[in-house]
């Protein structure tokens, strides 16, 4: 098993990056062959950006990119809520315009930090 060492948890950011910056018909690909709902990337990005600031501070990835891992927190956050349901069903993945920043500021970073936005959707595998 991978230790939690820097390289992992940066593999974890650019992982949960990778999927938020997808297109809506990538990510929905996505989602229907792991048989995951559309909070999966939300939550995969939540777990990742609570390393950020470890991971900055190790100089990967840079500093220049905080305020937009910042700002893609504060975009999911806007959209939770019992009220918000509508947001989270696959649909709203091509439609929906806090979708839409998300993807726009994850292809942000991904540029910035390796020069390129599309990357392959990792693998998981969920546990049931």
């Amino acid at each position: 098993m991978e230790s939690a060492g820097p390289s992992f948890r940066r593999r974890l950011l650019f992982e949960s990056l990778a999927i938020m910056a997808a297109d809506a018909a990538s990510q929905v690909a996505w989602l229907t062959k792991h048989g995951v709902v559309t909070d999966e990337i939300a939550l995969d990005f939540s777990h990742a950006f609570g390393m950020a600031e470890t991971l900055v501070d190790e100089g990967q990835p840079s500093c220049g990119v905080l305020p937009d891992l910042r700002q893609i927190d504060a975009v999911l956050d806007e959209m939770s809520g019992a009220e918000s349901a509508d947001r989270w069903a696959k649909d709203a993945l091509s439609v929906d315009e806090g979708w839409h920043r998300a993807r726009r500021l994850a292809r942000q970073v991904l540029v910035a930090e390796l020069g390129e936005w599309r990357l392959p959707l990792p693998e998981i595998t969920v546990i049931r």
